[in-house]
């Protein structure tokens, strides 16, 4: 499988497109109406250029872009429902794809900062999966905590998707949460810089090996007079290996043939190396059934919400002052 060729739907599988949407250049709201437009414009021709596709990723910021001396005034935020994503569920039911979208949402609790989320949207139109991020980008993000866990959902030829945003895809136990309530096809929109390029390649593929899943990754690409934007998207099998690989090229468009099945089947026959179902029944030869309390102190930790690193209080960085962002909690930038 590969970009050459990938354009019908495969037998037992579905065809995705990755686009490495240009870094929006947004200093008003007429410019996010215009990115919305953009994405939609970019969504159909996609389609009528490869007429088996059947899901289609935007990066994260793709709408409303990352000015930060304005990206958390009213101005620039979104409800999710409203009417951005309903533009965008009308597109994918026209043109009969799943869509992956990036919204920087209001918090409906107007003494919080925002939310960073993405949502799948369904051929019919209807949000099908809302997920807010988990794990900001700090000390640079000023996003509130995402509250939705992880949430998994159907999507095409017996998938199940789920989607991460940006730094997510570096924290492995909420790849491990996706593949645990049952994704087959993990999906990280991102909008980083060139600082972490390499360390982007290196997830994408563990995240993909660690949990027998697919998963596919597409980031903004190109100049916004600040950061470079490196694009680099990336399909990569449930072996970890890499299937795809997009360049730095603004609009590139990174296609592949995915097939959920054979992620399913490896994860239900392998012996060697199935080390998701091995976390939970370790020393199965030995013990039937395996132990499954693996004493691990961090995971026992955060369920009891006493986590903390032995360097803890050495950390110079735990705030967002670094940035001008105030250190006393509560809504700020409107």
């Amino acid at each position: 499988m590969g970009s050459i060729g990938s354009m019908n739907k495969p037998e037992n599988g579905f065809l995705t497109a990755l686009i490495q949407f240009p870094v929006p250049i947004v200093n008003s709201r007429a410019d996010i109406d215009k990115q919305i437009e953009s994405i939609v414009r970019t969504l159909h021709a996609t389609k009528a250029g490869y007429p088996g596709l059947e899901l289609i990723v935007f990066p994260e910021y793709s709408t409303q872009g990352l000015n930060t001396a304005k990206w958390l005034t009213e101005e620039f935020l979104c409800d999710v429902p409203g009417p951005e994503t309903d533009t965008f569920g009308q597109a994918c039911k026209e043109a009969g794809v799943y869509g992956v979208f990036s919204i920087m949402e209001r918090n409906p609790d107007p003494t919080k900062n925002p939310y960073n989320t993405a949502i799948i949207i369904d051929p019919n139109g209807e949000i099908c999966l809302k997920y807010r991020k988990l794990f900001p980008w700090n000390p640079i993000e000023p996003w509130y905590p995402g509250d939705l866990g992880m949430p998994v959902c159907d999507g095409p030829a017996g998938s199940k998707l789920a989607v991460c945003i940006c730094h997510d895809g570096m924290i492995p136990e909420l790849a491990r949460e996706a593949a645990y309530k049952g994704c087959n096809v993990y999906i990280r929109i991102s909008g980083y810089s060139t600082q972490v390029n390499e360390q982007w390649i290196l997830t994408n593929r563990s995240n993909a090996w660690h949990n027998l899943m697919y998963t596919l990754a597409v980031n903004l690409a190109g100049y916004d007079n600040v950061f470079y934007y490196f694009g680099e998207g990336q399909i990569t099998n449930y072996d970890g290996t890499v299937l795809v690989q997009g360049h730095r090229n603004p609009w590139e468009i990174v296609t592949g043939e995915v097939f959920p099945c054979q992620a399913d089947q490896a994860r239900r026959s392998w012996g060697l190396e199935n080390n998701i179902y091995n976390l939970g029944h370790r020393g199965y030869v030995a013990l039937p059934g395996g132990e499954s309390d693996a004493g691990l102190t961090y995971i026992k930790d955060l369920a009891a919400g006493k986590y903390k690193l032995p360097w803890e209080d050495e950390m110079k960085i735990k705030d967002g002052s670094i940035y001008g962002y105030p250190t006393t909690g509560g809504r700020f930038g409107q």
